[in-house]
């Protein structure tokens, strides 16, 4: 686990977070204060769109598509890769505006989060000039074809707040490299990040209105999201954030018949085998639960133990969380104090249900203070499947574990979630370690490493409730092309 830092306003934030439409700043009538976890207190405040905004924000977006979408693939490779450049100079002060904003620490943001996200820009602009149709041969003679990759046009870009630079990047970059123009709407709570990321954009030279910014209060958010989503201009809609919220979008977009893309949450298992490595599986489930205080959509939830190892791994972990743990730094920070109270529900209800503590309290876990919302890890035992912290996502510093007789039962409670994200498995036998993954209902399945992982070589996406489709790698890219089919006579 990483250590805590506070807020670094190493380089100022605007007072006001603004709109960007059509390549200009604006600060509306309506603003609303984001509150930064690490003090209660307010960090900035953020404009507030209006549907009318977030529709002027669409039509700016379809006007640039022509001229956007008809640029040479290397001179968009150039502009991202000019734009990963300016992110990687301005590394120190993203990473900070996002420590202020979501409470991350300087590991997650500044050496995890930031810099994965630059990569993924490099990667996604030296995919641009490999985008290309083929020329089938078709059946009469005579007749010869052709099918293109054109782009979509207008992609609407719903993003959340815990990984700001890589969700911000994966979601208006793939677009971008595929000729289309986009809007991204922020999460309410990181909207500097995001202004951050689209200023980079927009320093590398991209024209105004290919990337466009909204934000706006969460109780005005419906609105403003079904006004877009409907108007004609917008072709597809990518959605990454919970599966509650994704239902709501997915719904909108099936009324309007408009596609999307969704990365939905996640209720991960990591597997311990018997022939597990202790040291290995030790280290690979402390970060796959705890990193960034487990708000990673990807985070281990629920750890199964094979009961001939269940001892020594216990020992083991308890021993390496006892000695990660510095008193003299504060307990982990959770986004905001709704979080903090969800989770805590969760932790009561599974203790009046039976389960115990096998690390943490109840003090810890109810830790709050002036200085901001924090819960210190917790690891619960004695559970059982029909509880709801074995079947709701944590998103916080808090996972549970269950002790099983045999890979098969391992698997079918791995699989009896409603979800299908990302999974790890330690063992040292390969080729039963494969044999696992396969029968794993999952997007990913990570063996003998945590089940946080994401990178721009590997597709990234769900099944089941954690969603469908992909992002990164050319099939990131194929999300966002219309096929083309042509024939004509010889």
């Amino acid at each position: 686990m990483a250590t805590q830092n506070g807020p670094d306003h190493t380089s100022s934030a605007p007072s006001v977070i603004p709109l960007i439409i059509n390549g200009k700043e604006e600060i509306t009538d309506s603003t609303f204060d984001v509150i930064s976890p690490y003090t209660n207190q307010r960090c900035w405040a953020t404009a507030s769109a209006s549907p009318q905004d977030a529709i002027r924000a669409v039509e700016a977006a379809e006007a640039a598509f022509p001229a956007w979408s008809q640029t040479k693939p290397t001179v968009r490779r150039d502009i991202l890769l000019k734009a990963a450049d300016i992110l990687e100079s301005r590394l120190e002060q993203n990473a900070g505006y996002m420590r202020t904003e979501m409470g991350a620490d300087v590991g997650a943001s500044q050496f995890f989060i930031a810099p994965l996200g630059i990569r993924m820009l490099r990667d996604i602009a030296g995919r641009i000039t490999s985008i290309c149709g083929s020329v089938p041969v078709v059946e009469e003679e005579g007749q010869s074809a052709i099918v293109y990759k054109e782009p979509m046009g207008v992609i609407l870009g719903l993003v959340p707040w815990n990984a700001p630079y890589v969700f911000g990047v994966r979601s208006a970059a793939c677009a971008l490299a595929a000729g289309n123009t986009t809007i991204l709407k922020s999460s309410e709570l990181s909207p500097c990040s995001y202004w951050a990321l689209t200023r980079a954009f927009q320093d590398a030279g991209l024209p105004a209105g290919c990337l466009n910014l909204v934000s706006c209060r969460p109780q005005d958010a419906p609105e403003v999201v079904n006004a877009m989503i409907e108007h004609p201009a917008v072709r597809k809609i990518n959605f990454t954030g919970s599966t509650a919220v994704g239902r709501k979008i997915a719904r909108v977009c099936g009324q309007n018949l408009k596609p999307c893309l969704m990365e939905l949450g996640g209720k991960n298992s990591s597997i311990v085998c018997a022939d597990a490595n202790i040291e290995t599986a030790v280290k690979g489930v402390l970060a796959g639960a705890y990193l960034n205080s487990g708000q990673i959509c990807m985070a281990t939830d629920r750890i199964l133990v094979h009961a001939s190892i269940a001892p020594a791994f216990m020992e083991a972990l308890m021993k390496a969380l006892n000695s990660n743990l510095d008193p003299s730094s504060p307990p982990p920070t959770l986004v905001n104090v709704a979080s903090k109270a969800r989770v805590s529900r969760l932790i009561s209800d599974a203790l009046a249900d039976g389960a115990h503590f096998i690390h943490g309290s109840v003090s810890g876990a109810d830790t709050q203070t002036d200085s901001g919302v924090r819960m210190a890890p917790v690891l619960l035992g004695g559970v059982t499947e029909h509880m709801d912290v074995w079947k709701e996502e944590a998103f916080a510093s808090l996972a549970a574990a269950m002790v099983v007789s045999s890979d098969e039962e391992a698997i079918r409670i791995a699989n009896s979630s409603g979800y299908g994200l990302s999974a790890a498995i330690f063992t040292e036998d390969l080729r039963k370690g494969l044999a696992m993954a396969k029968k794993i209902q999952s997007g990913a399945v990570h063996i003998n490493s945590m089940s946080i992982h994401d990178e721009p070589a590997l597709p990234h996406g769900g099944v089941k409730n954690s969603g469908w489709g992909r992002f990164n790698t050319a099939q990131g890219l194929e999300e966002f092309l219309v096929t083309k089919s042509v024939t004509w006579m010889d």
